[in-house]
């Protein structure tokens, strides 16, 4: 996992030259990569874009910006991603006791699902497909409720174990779930 990330997370330097806290990130990374068990699914949809609002078949996500950053894209790539269980219990433990170790491992655990992401974009890139920037709901005036419309579209219960409180919040946590527009072949 990238240090100079986690660092970012942590919000501090990498000009900080501090062993113990490069030592305690290397031990979390150690156990985040030896605990999680990353499951993705994603899939590629026709879609139309207006000024505000995204539709998919019958289902419309409703927001200016996603709009904005979809302009001109046909197809979009939907997907959720999520680390798994295990991440959930790593981190319930730890916050109980030991803070310290609880604050870097949910950095590397933030880091790790980003690099998860990541790599969906690179296997976009090597199917020869060129995307934009990925879009989550919560993000400005894209509202978290509209995940539950996400989830419907692809089944992530079903199929990759996330779920949803009834509250938008998906579980386990470190989960994300996307929109990625596809610029036009």
């Amino acid at each position: 996992m990238n240090r100079n990330e986690i660092l970012r997370y942590l919000r501090t330097s990498s000009r900080v030259e501090d062993e113990r806290l490069f030592s305690l990130i290397d031990e979390c990374c150690d156990e985040v990569n030896a605990c999680v068990k990353p499951k993705t699914l994603h899939r590629i949809f026709d879609c139309s874009v207006d000024e505000d609002s995204l539709r998919i078949g019958d289902t419309v996500f409703y927001s200016t910006r996603l709009a904005d950053n979809l302009k001109g894209c046909r197809r979009v790539c939907v997907f959720g991603a999520t680390l798994g269980t295990e991440c959930d219990r790593l981190l319930r433990t730890y916050s109980a006791t030991n803070i310290a170790r609880s604050m870097v491992l949910q950095a590397c655990l933030a880091s790790k699902i980003e690099e998860v992401c990541d790599d969906l974009e690179d296997k976009l890139r090597a199917e020869g497909l060129v995307p934009r920037q990925r879009y989550s709901p919560g993000y400005f005036d894209l509202d978290i409720k509209e995940n539950k419309k996400i989830f419907e579209l692809l089944e992530l219960t079903k199929r990759i174990g996330l779920t949803i409180t009834d509250t938008y919040q998906m579980v386990p946590t470190k989960s994300v779930t996307a929109f990625i527009g596809i610029e036009n072949d």
